[in-house]
């Protein structure tokens, strides 16, 4: 058992897990992730340039480890050519999910032109069905990205028994770009055109010099997240870690 397992399984809270875990590499976190919850962990991607380094280090660490992808419908042609790229390259363990069953009971599928209602049944709708068979999801966001993301921890319960677990939360831009630098990694297709944040075609554009890396999302609107990494200051249940495997008692939000 690894120090960070040691002291995980000691440690009375998340709280105390989260300092430990801010000095722990993204690759240690992976695989305490995957030591403790086994086929119970999944990451996600939105295969664009800020995407690259924790699907690098997932490719070193367990390729076979499952990387959930949203269609929504509307990412650019580049997107999808540069999701297959990687997966070829990397031998990574791509599941592309769909918002189709999202729509059940909910009318006409949204336009962008309702961006909220867009992103909840293209986006966050077919993640939470998809996460559902899973009791730890690994994401690749950082404090650094907007606002909304400055309070993120590496460990995050969610409602109904799920952990989050960012292990870039502590990189930087910088440590991203360095990150790609030092391993010679592609960026998206888009990216030399001033996309450096990618999401849906309608919703995206290329940011001017001195913006925020992800201005170019929602750009004129009261909208920075499109809800799949909400209030992580809400309090959440308890999860559950994997039977059989090594257990976290006691584990809350403090």
């Amino acid at each position: 058992m690894s120090t960070a397992e040691e002291y995980l399984v000691t440690s009375p809270s998340v709280t105390h897990g989260n300092e430990w875990l801010e000095n722990a590499s993204p690759e240690e976190i992976i695989g305490w992730a995957l030591e403790i919850f086994g086929a119970d962990v999944v990451a996600s991607s939105s295969f664009q340039t800020q995407s690259v380094p924790l699907l690098h280090i997932i490719s070193q660490t367990c390729a076979a480890l499952p990387i959930l992808f949203v269609d929504t419908g509307y990412h650019f042609p580049e997107t999808l050519q540069f999701r297959d790229a990687l997966c070829r390259a990397w031998g990574l363990n791509v599941h592309t999910i769909g918002p189709a069953l999202a729509f059940a009971g909910a009318g006409s599928p949204p336009a962008p032109c309702d961006p909220d209602r867009c992103c909840h049944l293209r986006k966050v709708a077919p993640m939470q069905q998809a996460l559902r068979r899973y009791r730890a999801w690994i994401t690749g966001i950082r404090r650094d990205q907007t606002v909304h993301r400055r309070g993120v921890r590496v460990l995050e319960p969610q409602p109904g028994g799920l952990l989050k677990i960012n292990p870039l939360a502590h990189w930087t831009r910088q440590d991203a770009q360095a990150y790609i630098r030092r391993h010679n990694l592609p960026a998206h297709p888009l990216y030399r055109q001033g996309y450096r944040s990618v999401g849906c075609a309608p919703c995206t554009r290329p940011v001017m010099a001195g913006d925020d890396e992800r201005a170019g999302r929602w750009a004129g609107r009261n909208k920075t997240e499109c809800g799949l990494h909400g209030d992580t200051t809400a309090r959440f249940s308890r999860f559950r870690p994997k039977k059989g495997r090594v257990s976290l008692p006691n584990i809350r939000v403090v």
